[in-house]
């Protein structure tokens, strides 16, 4: 199950009193606040795009720049736009109109949780630090607005090149649509702008519109084809996740990264052997989020008629029976146990699995005041507890209220997710990259996924470090050039 992979959110945005605030300008105001506050250099020029490549499609092509729409030209350095490598390996920066926290590489679900969480805490700390000057700023970690505007939380895995994309196409696309019931965040409102009183499953669902696709904000499919791995591309590829929500709980995102590495690993070992194509995959997706009760059924290809409950319990039994046969380990084992365990309480009582996933627990709380006030679900007092629920704010946030009231379940704890926000992971590339910016941060020119380019301080050069092995520049093989403290002699043992 082990693989590179990692989460990115856009956090929604606010300015108390003044709806009509420039988002692109605040989420600045977030980059740099923090940035400002640890010593870090949130120059619009920090980041590296020399070896971005946001165009090449997967299916075999790249799309002209001048079709491609001015969101898909990510390789652009926006002088305007303040960007930040944080000393976890991190990236914090202005993406579109939010700020973003891009984790650092980690390679097992359990840690792509704690350093997901760590954003939150990066977030936290800027929100904290605005509000010294008044109105400050608001953020939440959702996915939409609730008027029309739905922003991403992506996920990122290493697949291996030489599996067809064909293949994670057929192999992804039925996991993705029932996905949701173990990960999705609710939502109040159906459609794009809540034009239909109602309650989700999904706070992106309804944003879907293509089943395969490279575009990232609209136009969105269910399956991104960017070809960009920021690694050797003879070897791998990116799977760019665009279709997932913002979770905050804790078993529910670990069963989301884990329970998509596991099944990535079969379609790897061409192990999926069953038929569970969905006709009309767009449509499902919507038809599957828009019923809290999991009654709701799909078509197959076959013929069959399935709910997402019982989609998922059949790539479960192809994961469990794969895993039986090839080896197992103790992450893998966690991430079983728990998908399972929340597929055995979905097809009984979805409501008892208030404890673990997200639009379960926000549900239940909803109900609780619409039983208590007899509201129905178009009053905006709903639509203001549903925000609310994603405050990053430890005394503001509803989901954070309760985690603290011990009725979510946690797996993390207070200090492993505060030292991810100063460490970066041991296992990857991310571990040379932020303790470069912690040690030589004044000598770091720009920063990449897999570049450091850096000025030595004695000769003056400006030299590029190449950091395209994923796991190559991890703890075990930079600890010992990075305790010398001496940048050049790093870069010289480096081979840059």
């Amino acid at each position: 199950m082990r693989r590179v992979m990692g989460i990115e959110t856009e956090y929604g945005i606010a300015v108390p009193g003044d709806p009509h605030a420039n988002p692109v300008v605040t989420s600045g105001d977030v980059v740099t606040a923090y940035a400002r506050a640890h010593g870090l250099r949130a120059a619009h020029g920090a980041w590296d795009y020399s070896d971005e490549h946001p165009l090449i499609d997967a299916r075999g092509f790249e799309l002209p720049r001048q079709r491609a729409h001015e969101s898909q030209l990510t390789d652009v350095e926006d002088p305007t736009l303040a960007n930040v490598v944080l000393v976890n390996g991190a990236r914090l920066y202005v993406d579109h109109a939010h700020p973003e926290y891009s984790s650092p590489e980690v390679t097992t679900p359990r840690d792509a949780v704690v350093w997901d969480r760590a954003g939150v805490l990066v977030m936290r700390e800027a929100v904290g630090r605005l509000a010294e000057r008044p109105p400050g700023i608001n953020l939440y970690k959702n996915n939409t607005d609730g008027k029309g505007s739905s922003y991403g939380t992506h996920e990122n895995y290493l697949v291996t090149r030489s599996t067809p994309f064909e293949r994670i196409v057929s192999g992804l696309t039925p996991f993705f649509l029932a996905r949701q019931v173990l990960c999705g965040s609710g939502r109040v409102g159906i459609g794009q702008e809540s034009e239909h009183p109602g309650y989700q499953i999904s706070s992106r669902s309804d944003f879907f519109e293509a089943t395969v696709g490279l575009e990232t904000t609209f136009k969105r499919p269910i399956i991104n084809t960017r070809d960009e791995p920021h690694t050797d591309p003879d070897v791998w590829r990116r799977l760019h996740v665009i279709i997932g929500d913002a979770t905050q709980a804790d078993v529910a995102n670990l069963v989301k990264v884990g329970s998509t590495s596991l099944v990535l690993r079969l379609i790897e070992a061409d192990a999926i052997d069953r038929d569970l194509e969905v006709l009309h995959p767009v449509q499902a997706l919507k038809v599957l989020s828009h019923d809290p009760t999991l009654q709701a059924s799909v078509r197959l290809r076959d013929g069959r008629d399935l709910t997402a409950v019982q989609i998922l319990t059949e790539y479960l039994e192809m994961v469990t029976a794969f895993v039986e046969r090839e080896g197992s380990d103790p992450e893998t084992d966690e991430v079983l146990a728990h998908w399972e365990r929340l597929l055995e309480l979905l097809s009984g009582d979805p409501m008892d699995a208030v404890a673990d996933i997200d639009w379960v627990a926000k549900l239940a709380l909803l109900e609780r005041y619409r039983e208590r006030d007899s509201l129905s679900w178009d009053d905006p007092r709903l639509t203001a507890i549903d925000i609310q629920f994603s405050d990053v704010r430890a005394d503001k946030g509803i989901f954070h209220k309760l985690e603290t009231a011990g009725r979510i379940t946690r797996l993390t704890t207070d200090q492993e997710v505060a030292a991810a926000v100063r460490t970066p992971p041991e296992g990857t590339r991310a571990w040379l990259r932020g303790r470069a910016v912690e040690l030589f941060g004044e000598d770091i020119v720009s920063a990449s996924w897999d570049s450091l380019v850096v000025r030595l301080p004695r000769s003056g050069r400006v030299t590029r470090v190449s950091l395209t092995d994923p796991l190559g520049s991890d703890r075990s093989r930079t600890e010992a050039l990075l305790s010398k403290g001496d940048l050049e002699d790093l870069v010289t043992d480096l081979g840059a």
